[in-house]
């Protein structure tokens, strides 16, 4: 597929903020209270200013109507959300799988949406952010789905079943994924010349996303790079989970077993 720049946000961070965090494919649900816990623990201790969440911090998103469902994992995680966003800004962006949550969550949670891709301009830096999907061009099943699950009309026709339903499908896509990483498929990157045409159309040196579960840091031309996230799983041997600090110094990662 051929890459195309889309509309490019921004965000100026106070001059106040001192270290900002990010963070990524938590993939939380209720069978994995290892990962949720490291959440809640981390939510409570960050002494961060701010904290940006590049999507998919839930494993699937069935929609806002969730959250009040008695006693649902959807209302307890939007509770942890709501303690932590009265300490600190928070801000969201949506990934691959939870890409449904929408104005009802934010408010609920008292956070704030965040466009992909939003520059950054921080301490006289600009990062570009992003889930990091869309730079994945290699992957072309995906983007045709892509383009069909964000379009109102197929979102209006899905949220339209009974919440029941909706989680059953979302069991069934839980299951393909975890059939797909069991059989050792290789899942693609992102496009290294699409990365650099953003960053250009951002007028930014770095970018900053996750989706690829695949932390590191690459050189992507002079003076450009692109920086991935942590997935997080605290079962895994050895465990994974960083989180990316910012601050005037530059970015760090920190494991989540040490905050």
């Amino acid at each position: 597929m051929t890459a195309t720049v889309p509309r490019i946000e921004e965000l100026a961070a106070p001059s106040h903020w001192r270290t900002v965090d990010f963070i990524s494919d938590l993939h939380l649900q209720a069978s994995e209270p290892a990962t949720v816990a490291a959440w809640r623990r981390y939510l409570q201790t960050t002494d961060a200013d701010a904290l940006f969440i590049l999507g998919d911090l839930f494993e699937v998103w069935v929609g806002d109507d969730a959250i009040h469902s008695p006693g649902s994992f959807e209302a307890q995680a939007c509770a942890d959300l709501r303690a932590a966003a009265q300490r600190l800004p928070v801000y969201f962006m949506h990934g691959n799988r939870d890409f449904l949550a929408g104005a009802a969550f934010l408010a609920h949670c008292g956070i704030t949406g965040l466009a992909d891709p939003t520059v950054l301009a921080f301490h006289g830096q600009r990062y570009l952010l992003s889930h990091g999907d869309l730079l994945c061009l290699d992957d072309v099943d995906y983007q045709r789905f892509r383009v069909q699950a964000r379009s109102a009309e197929w979102q209006q026709r899905f949220l339209s079943q009974p919440l029941s339903t909706r989680r059953t499908q979302a069991r069934g896509i839980r299951q393909e994924s975890e059939a797909k990483k069991q059989s050792g498929a290789p899942y693609a990157d992102v496009d290294g010349p699409a990365a650099v045409q953003w960053l250009r159309a951002a007028q930014a040196a770095t970018l900053i996303h996750g989706h690829t579960h695949r932390p590191a840091e690459h050189v992507l031309a002079p003076g450009l790079r692109r920086v991935v996230l942590s997935d997080w799983e605290p079962d895994a041997s050895p465990p994974r989970g960083d989180v990316l600090r910012l601050s005037p110094q530059g970015l760090e990662r920190l494991p989540v077993a040490t905050m």
